[in-house]
């Protein structure tokens, strides 16, 4: 991930599932009744009965002003967008009032502030009132253009209901027809008792005059004006550089904020590319046939936030393994996101015609581990295939480029091994900062560091003397949530043990461990892989777990890996393992799991496929422009935006200077 990205990235801390629609406007109407309370305050209300029946009068006309028009707007919106044409929910219609609402009551509470404290008087705050509808009616008409991707006549009449149900109320309890001189019999006899109610409504409405009617039409039109020629700015690099609308991200965005809807996915599927990937199965089963442990590994990347796209892809192979499933970060960044959840389905197909095709062998030799500069991979062979797993630690890194795993994982078969599954132990970052972020390209230092060691562990393994293989596993959920960095699959740990390879131990041993264990040469080798649902770890944190693990339970070697789930990032872009929840006791958990998976060591198989998947992915370079393009509109639109409502606002303010408003 780039810093640009991690820009983006930052995005999915406002993914957020709206309430359904009768919280909306249960919250809406109390709101309502808190307003009307302070705005229709009546000073006769001396006595504790009097002023208990006006507050509750001021709470009624609270509802009745400000309440009703929101109500009305969040059931009929959705009724008439679809009328239409578009695509706006009773959810998101009933959110999109009630914070249109807020809106009012905000401009409502500065207007009487400024009004108290002035000799401004009670009609300003209806001329701030006018500016508010208006206000609203430009941002239900921007919401609603951007959901149902409605042309902007067409989307101004949904847009148009709270804001013409309250302009509707005022004029007929304002009096304001009896002011307007069209008189004769028909207005006394028919129109007035229903148009004209001013005697049936709070005193402070008789500071509103027609011109406040006509201002509030003029505000409108330029405010319409005003939000077409917004998205029409914003939207042209947008067409010109990815062929795409800024209103199908806007549209996808609000639609997984206020629903959890799919919406964006078919934005992000409008800029895929297709890709072929691999998908490595790494089955270990007992001696009656039975499943114990699925590693998964499909080389694309667990984003690009949430559950949307492959996000939630750890759970999703977790959800189709027999055993106990590991599904390890893989050698692929962001422009290797899947678009949508659907192509899960390719990948866990993939799988499974991989699974099919295994060949077991009990013969695994013991785990050895190479460094090349930066770079330290722990290795283990199973017959004639390896599990490799890769660090960066102590040292930051993120992903590792998809052309660097496929490169580093070819060099460890130059040997002889047959299939290599290489993981991204993706375990030591230092957050956001930094104008990389630790991203493995090809060509860097880093890269060239990684294909060497994998190059020398693949040579050691191809030599290694076979042994009897057994497999111990334990796993533990969790109680921690997202917001800890934890995901679903919590924590989970393997621990193979190899018996009677001993006698190699100490060919080729580069490490003083090595030779430690070559001492040892009678006893089994244990090795312990520990796998974390998170995206990355706090600095520090991967060596405190390693070194625990070793230390307190009957193990030779240990990694700790994370999944690098983004279901943990709807929270916030860079909420790693260890950021939240207490490193110690994550470091207890990896203690007792490492043991319990020792005591659960039993003989088992193993095998060990490759299949290819057909994906839609974001494809190359797309991420970098969508966050290029994303945080230029958002920090330009943003400018933009403030510039077009100063503009507004100044020309609103010449038509009440010229109607006398």
């Amino acid at each position: 991930m780039t810093a640009t990205q991690s820009n983006l990235a930052g995005l999915s801390r406002f993914v957020f599932r709206a309430p359904s629609w009768y919280t909306s406007v249960a919250f809406a109407l109390l709101l309502a009744a808190v307003a009307g309370v302070g705005a229709f305050e009546r000073p006769e209300a001396t006595q504790v009965w009097r002023g208990v029946l006006f507050v509750g009068r001021d709470a009624w006309e609270g509802i009745f002003f400000i309440g009703v028009p929101t109500v009305i707007a969040g059931f009929a919106t959705a009724w008439v967008d679809r009328l239409v044409g578009g695509k706006l929910t009773r959810n998101r219609s009933s959110l999109l009032a009630l914070v249109c609402e807020v809106v009012i009551v905000a401009f409502l509470t500065v207007g009487a502030l400024a009004s108290y404290l002035t000799p401004l008087g009670q009609r300003f705050v209806f001329d701030v009132l006018v500016v508010a509808l208006a206000s609203v009616f430009a941002l239900r008409l921007l919401v609603i253009m951007a959901v149902s991707r409605s042309s902007l006549p067409v989307a101004a009449v949904p847009a148009s209901l709270q804001t013409a149900t309250a302009a509707l109320l005022l004029f007929v309890y304002s009096g304001t027809l009896r002011v307007v001189e069209v008189g004769g019999p028909l207005l006394e006899t028919f129109l007035a008792p229903y148009l004209a109610r001013p005697d049936e409504a709070p005193s402070e409405l008789s500071a509103i005059s027609p011109d406040h009617f006509l201002v509030l039409g003029l505000t409108c039109l330029l405010y319409a004006v005003a939000v077409g020629t917004f998205l029409y700015v914003v939207d042209r690099p947008w067409r010109n550089t990815l062929g795409v609308s800024v209103l199908d991200f806007l549209q996808g965005f609000i639609g997984h904020v206020a629903e959890g809807s799919r919406e964006l996915e078919d934005f992000f599927e409008q800029l895929g590319e297709e890709a072929v990937v691999p998908v490595t199965v790494l089955a270990f089963r007992t001696l009656d046939g039975t499943e114990k442990a699925r590693w998964v590994l499909p080389m694309v990347h667990p984003g690009p936030m949430g559950e949307i796209g492959g996000g939630n892809l750890p759970v999703r192979v977790a959800e189709a393994a027999d055993g106990l499933a590991f599904p390890p970060h893989a050698t692929a960044g962001h422009d290797f996101n899947l678009v949508t959840e659907r192509e899960v389905d390719a990948v866990i197909a993939a799988a499974e015609r991989a699974d099919s095709r295994l060949t077991y062998s009990r013969e695994a030799s013991e785990s050895v581990r190479e460094a090349a500069g930066e770079a330290s991979i722990l290795g283990q062979a199973f017959d004639d295939d390896a599990l490799l797993v890769s660090t960066f630690a102590p040292g930051f890194a993120d992903d590792v480029e998809y052309a660097v795993g496929l490169s580093a994982a070819t060099e460890a078969r130059t040997g002889g091994l047959d299939d290599v599954l290489l993981a991204d132990a993706h375990n030591s970052n230092n957050g956001l900062d930094g104008p990389d972020l630790g991203h493995v390209t090809p060509g860097s230092t880093r890269s060239f560091d990684m294909i060497r060691a994998a190059s020398r562990v693949g040579d050691r393994l191809e030599i290694a003397a076979r042994g009897d293989l057994s497999v111990g596993v334990a796993w533990e959920p969790t109680t921690w949530q997202p917001k800890d960095g934890i995901g679903p699959l919590g924590v989970r740990v393997m621990v193979t043990e190899v018996a009677d390879a001993g006698s190699n131990r100490d060919a080729g041993a580069t490490t003083d461990a090595d030779a430690d264990r070559g001492a040892g040469a009678a006893d089994p080798q244990r090795t312990a892989y520990v796998l974390v649902d998170g995206n990355n770890m706090e600095p520090g944190l991967r060596d405190r777990l390693v070194d625990a693990a070793v230390a307190a339970t009957d193990v030779d070697e240990a990694e700790v890996m994370t999944t690098d789930t983004h279901v943990v990032n709807t929270v916030e872009a860079d909420n790693q393992v260890g950021a939240a929840l207490d490193p110690g006791e994550l470091t207890d958990m990896v203690v007792d799991l490492a043991g319990e998976a020792v005591a659960d060591v039993e003989p088992v198989e193993a095998g060990m496929e490759t299949e290819h998947a057909e994906v839609t992915v974001f494809g190359n370079d797309r991420t970098e422009s969508l966050a290029s393009h994303a945080n230029a509109a958002v920090s330009m639109g943003g400018a933009l935006a403030a510039a077009v409502i100063l503009a507004s606002l100044a020309i609103s303010i010449l038509l009440f200077l010229v109607t006398g408003a």
